[in-house]
């Protein structure tokens, strides 16, 4: 038995399954490649094939792989069968396998590393696009937006809400504030293809006080080199953020409702050793706190006749693979405070130990859609199973992943962003920020603003 195996598993050898034996040699170049370049990658020895970790992915059975057939597969030296298997890009590297193995061997881990081996010519085009588009501009965008447009289409929409928004006719968008305490990054999709849905956003910072501001260079909230596992490409696309937040002076990185980015900043600048002046927060946080000082009047008073049912989505890079559970709380205290807590459904299970929607680790533009869809359907049935009306999913990807599930299985049930739920509960969603909401909400406004 391999000496690395943990102790305790040594003294229960006689009464367990026995670990995976690594092999070495020509037939192993992978995993050769893997134990010699990635220290954690060593502990695939203590893996004692116990299933636990196909047994909570839903990307188990897609393509004929598992993440327990893949450890195995690789400890035998299969580097073809592996090499040649599209199962490496439907994995969402969502770590609940590793949440769930009792050795806490990272598969994700393994993943990346697969893919990062991967042929470029094979890659998903999706995902090899993106990552070339962020990396052509200090926007950091996977869209063809400039500075300039950036600019342009943030300062149309705030002026479209200051004239036509009652109490908003003093709205501010800084853009390059110097010194401002929070830095916003935004989604690239927004201004882009529906520049409408910042405002509600914005009308948050606005009623909170906050002293904010975008950039004008490295504001886009997306980071899909990471995902390709180009290690040179997400370190430059990482540093560049940093240099614009801290050549701006803000104290604080805000991310606006996005998962992966989140999580690619703040590992990133961790991984990378890049040298930053300012913290990394989720959006989330202020949120909460803002509504607990009074800065936010959120009101569920508006759902005390209707009953509106909702429940929420916990994003795996921004719960499970970086704060853990507070940020869940977090944002199960925002909703409760909009909707009313007795009109909000739990699913199960949630938190940290909750199922990926499937639209992570790049998945979402990839030309995998049916396997997409197919890994989701354990999503789809957690959320048709609290019976609620509503899907808030605080992650754009998480967003457009259970978008197309509601939509692809005629399931009914709406999916919105938080900062809209939390501009409805106050009174102030306008009439063209209502794109998700459907019918039973279309209409509702308090008309009872409390400011």
């Amino acid at each position: 038995m391999n000496d690395i195996v943990h102790k305790s598993f040594k003294d229960k050898q006689n009464t367990m399954p026995m670990p995976v034996e690594l092999g070495t040699g020509s037939k192993h170049m992978l995993l050769d490649r893997i134990l010699s370049l990635i220290p954690s990658g060593a502990n695939i020895n203590s893996c004692f094939n116990c299933g636990a970790c196909s047994s909570g992915c839903p990307a188990s059975g897609l393509s004929d792989m598992d993440p327990r057939l893949f450890v195995r597969m690789l400890s035998m030296g299969m580097d073809e069968e592996i090499m040649t298997s599209d199962w490496v890009w439907m994995c969402t590297t969502c770590n609940r396998c590793v949440h769930v193995c009792p050795m806490q061997i990272d598969i994700p881990g393994l993943v990346l590393f697969i893919r990062n081996n991967w042929p470029e010519e094979k890659r998903p085009r999706g995902i090899v696009d993106y990552c070339s588009l962020a990396l052509e501009h200090e926007s950091c965008s996977i869209t063809n937006i400039s500075s300039d447009d950036f600019k342009f289409v943030v300062e149309d929409v705030a002026d479209d809400v200051r004239q036509t928004q009652q109490g908003f006719e003093q709205l501010n968008v800084p853009m390059d504030k110097k010194g401002a305490a929070l830095f916003l990054s935004q989604s690239s999709r927004m201004p882009l293809t529906e520049p409408s849905e910042m405002a509600p956003l914005w009308k948050i910072m606005h009623l909170a006080g906050a002293d904010w501001t975008y950039g004008s260079k490295g504001w886009a909230a997306e980071n899909y080199c990471m995902f390709l596992a180009d290690d040179t490409a997400w370190e430059k696309l990482v540093a560049t953020k940093a240099g614009v937040v801290d050549k701006l002076g803000c104290k604080v990185l805000v991310n606006t409702e996005c998962g992966h980015d989140f999580f690619a900043v703040r590992q990133g600048l961790e991984k990378f050793g890049i040298s930053h002046s300012f913290e990394v927060k989720s959006i989330i946080e202020y949120y909460a706190n803002w509504i607990r000082e009074g800065r936010l009047k959120v009101n569920s008073d508006w759902n005390l006749d209707l009953k509106i049912k909702f429940t929420v989505q916990d994003p795996c890079q921004l719960v499970r693979k970086s704060y853990g559970d507070f940020i869940a709380d977090e944002l199960r205290f925002v909703v409760k405070e909009a909707v009313g807590e007795e009109n909000f459904i739990d699913m199960y299970p949630n938190r940290s130990n909750n199922y990926c929607c499937g639209g992570g680790g790049g998945a979402i533009h990839t030309d995998f859609v049916r396997e997409r869809l197919s890994y989701g359907k354990i999503k789809l049935e957690q959320i048709l199973e609290t019976g609620a009306a509503y899907c808030i999913t605080p992650c754009n990807n998480c967003h457009s992943q259970i978008l197309d599930l509601s939509r692809h299985f005629k399931a009914g049930f709406k999916t919105i962003h938080l900062w809209t739920i939390l501009c409805l509960a106050m009174g102030v969603l306008g009439k063209n920020e209502r794109k998700y909401l459907g019918k039973d909400l279309a209409g509702v406004d308090h008309k009872k603003r409390i400011i």
